[in-house]
């Protein structure tokens, strides 16, 4: 069982540097879409209640549509629920030397994978529109030349900032990694000689 209070498989001397969620704009999307969905047929039965009033006084319809409008009012609730769920649980976690995407697929279905820092060719950042741009939020994209060839941070706060800083710790990695590899070379060479 996967928590998400704790990295998957650490390593030793691995520290989280950034745990992202989707941006905040997110949540209010689904807000004002179940507030809307609930509100209008509400609204709606209000302003027609005389009809309304009939057809729930029916002995064959009265039943139909109150089963009818909760089934509708069940599906905006899993439909607000299953959109929270998702929203959630997506993260992404940047560490020193690797980028872990955890990705929600309903509620079910969960798909972890990692990046090592090592494996990045280029970050990009994305920002589209109108509300993007006025709330700083957007897109990043980490492109490697592994089997997955992108990594794909959804609707992230401050995509411009995370890009620079999967780019410095992309280059502060291959310089440990560099460091690590002269050093290895010279205790072989030591035990050779």
């Amino acid at each position: 069982m996967m928590r998400l209070d704790h990295l998957p498989n650490q390593r030793p001397d691995e520290r989280v540097i950034l745990f992202l969620r989707r941006h905040w704009f997110a949540i209010l999307a689904i807000v004002v879409a179940f507030t809307l969905l609930v509100s209008i047929p509400l609204i709606l039965g209000w302003f027609f209640w005389g009809r309304v009033s009939v057809w729930l006084e029916h002995p064959v319809l009265g039943p139909l549509v109150v089963i009818i409008g909760s089934i509708y009012f069940l599906c905006v609730w899993l439909f607000a629920f299953l959109e929270f769920t998702d929203y959630y649980l997506d993260t992404w976690i940047i560490t020193n030397e690797r980028i872990i995407n955890i990705e929600q697929q309903g509620l079910f279905n969960r798909t972890a994978s990692e990046l090592d820092l090592a494996a990045v060719q280029d970050a990009t950042a994305e920002i589209r529109g109108l509300w993007q741009t006025l709330f700083t939020y957007g897109n990043v994209f980490v492109q490697t030349a592994g089997e997955k060839n992108r990594f794909h941070f959804k609707n992230i706060n401050d995509p411009e900032q995370v890009k620079e800083l999967i780019t410095a710790l992309v280059e502060d990695d291959k310089r440990r990694l560099s460091a690590l590899g002269a050093g290895i070379r010279g205790k072989i060479k030591t035990v050779i000689k």
